[in-house]
């Protein structure tokens, strides 16, 4: 049977190739390197994006050597590659570039050692002194890295250097702050790449393309049109074996401050003047620093008790390992904001993330006005619903447009919905956000990433919420059942204003 070619692919180019580099991963024996970042270098190098003698270099603890380092990552991209099973070629030529290096993040030695060996890569795979370093370690070891990088002058080679530096960036804005100053202290801003592994996601790739080359979207895209905007980040997960991390961290810091908010940002910007790194997130930061200040009963919180997910019984939080059994923390986040500026003034933007939900759904929904009804009064037409134009960030990436249409052969209206499917469409699977992103850093693209002033303005709208939360009375959790929609006041805060949540 012979098969058509897709013609939404026809014409695409291949995208541009970096330069030779060399990868440094702090943290190489943690699951991040072993789930995300190796996969997503393999599946590079299998759609051929990586450069001739491209290399990695694992930097941890363990006493492993070159060869148990790349056993150990060609099972892991068995396991976790999206392109499924290794090819044995090019899994050949993909680990002559694999190295593993021993040492303490504190010992000077080891960074000694690192100077070396990197020359050494330099010369024996012609990377030019081109550098990539990727912190997948523990937040608190940050410090550390960055300043034993400086102290052995890594930041600074013949060639390129960059840093990439994973969530959470500080856990308020005084250590966002800090953390900046001691980043900047040894980097420029240029060569920092904070990652959210959200905006790496094709869909919300896809929000300024859908936003900003389709005109007929751009002069509704307004209060004058516009009633409000729901951003959902729902996980049937619970904490897993986040536990002792999760109970110092919650849903506000988890989700709200670095996921949601970019989502928030992307849908609120103006459109850049040209689409580059600065020009993007300067109108991001406008959109930040535009959000009035969030009321403390704008916000709702809560934590899940015991209750079922998948038709199996789970543990509360409170019953997790490494959770206090009297731990505050929350687990489920909904807010209300405003953003005072001419395009969204009076629109309100519902944010709402949360564990151990009944469906694992990322949606951005866009809810128009109503139509107004007078032509269909005291008719049987006169059942109408908003128009919703819906983005769906994950597990079925699309958009979908629902509309109201006359019933064939009856006097009623009904909604209807217009879906665009990527899958389904292009006909290829998506790659993984670390693909795109770490193949960004490597050609110098910072737009996908955060600058230090939009960490900081984000921290700034949410450290007051933590600091209230801290000192007001303790709360009655658990308040809401696993396997549930959250808690009850969720549902009330958004139904006071007339609203209510969008069934997922």
């Amino acid at each position: 049977m012979a098969f058509l070619d897709n013609p939404l692919r026809t014409g695409l180019r291949m995208g541009r190739t970096p330069e030779p580099c060399t990868m440094v991963i702090f943290g190489a024996s943690g699951d991040l390197t072993r789930r995300k970042l190796v996969p997503a270098l393999y599946n590079l190098a299998r759609e051929r994006r990586l450069p001739a003698g491209f290399s990695v270099v694992g930097f941890a603890r363990r006493d492993w050597t070159d060869e148990s380092f790349r056993e150990l990552l060609c099972e892991a991209i068995n396991t976790n590659s999206r392109s499924g099973p290794v090819d044995p070629e090019l899994w050949a030529s993909f680990a002559q570039g694999i190295y593993y290096h021993w040492g303490n993040f504190d010992d000077a030695d080891a960074y000694r050692r690192l100077v070396e060996r990197l020359a050494a890569i330099d010369r024996e795979r012609g990377t030019g002194g081109n550098r990539v370093f990727y912190l997948a370690t523990p937040p608190e070891a940050y410090p550390t890295i960055i300043a034993q990088l400086g102290t052995h002058g890594l930041a600074r080679s013949s060639g390129w250097t960059r840093i990439i530096i994973e969530k959470p960036f500080g856990h308020d804005l005084t250590s966002a702050q800090a953390l900046n100053a001691e980043v900047l202290s040894v980097f420029n801003e240029d060569q920092v790449y904070r990652i959210d592994h959200y905006l790496g996601k094709e869909t919300v790739q896809n929000i300024l393309i859908f936003r900003f080359a389709n005109a007929i979207f751009e002069p509704i895209w307004h209060r004058s049109h516009i009633d409000h905007v729901q951003i959902t980040v729902a996980e049937t997960i619970g904490v897993e074996d986040r536990g002792g991390y999760y109970d110092t961290s919650g849903a506000l810091r988890d989700m709200i401050q670095n996921h949601l908010m970019q989502l928030l940002c992307l849908v609120a910007m103006e459109p850049p003047s040209v689409y580059d790194a600065d020009a993007v997130r300067d109108e991001k930061v406008k959109v930040l620093r535009a959000i009035r200040p969030i009321a403390l009963h704008d916000t709702v919180r809560g934590q899940y008790g015991p209750g079922s997910a998948n038709g199996r019984p789970v543990r509360g939080y409170r019953e997790e390992k490494g959770v206090s059994p009297t731990s505050q923390t929350e687990t489920y986040v909904a807010l209300k904001l405003f953003i005072d500026n001419w395009r969204w003034a009076g629109v309100p933007f519902y944010l709402r993330s949360g564990k151990r939900l009944p469906r694992r759904v990322s949606e951005i929904a866009i809810q128009f006005k109503a139509a107004p009804t007078m032509i269909f009064a005291d008719t049987p037409l006169n059942d109408l619903e908003p128009n919703v134009l819906a983005m769906k960030i994950q597990p079925d990436e699309g958009i979908s447009l629902k509309f109201s249409s006359k019933v064939p052969g009856q006097p009623q209206i009904r909604p209807v919905t217009m879906d665009f499917r990527y899958g389904a469409s292009f006909g290829v699977t998506s790659p993984e956000a670390y693909e795109r992103l770490l193949l960004d850093c490597m050609l110098g693209d910072g737009t996908l990433f955060t600058r230090r002033d939009e960490v900081e303005a984000s921290w700034t709208l949410l450290t007051p919420i933590l600091r209230a939360w801290a000192e007001g009375p303790p709360l009655p959790f658990p308040n809401y059942e696993a396997g549930s929609w959250g808690p009850v006041e969720a549902d009330e805060f958004i139904a006071r204003d007339g609203r209510s949540w969008r069934r997922l």
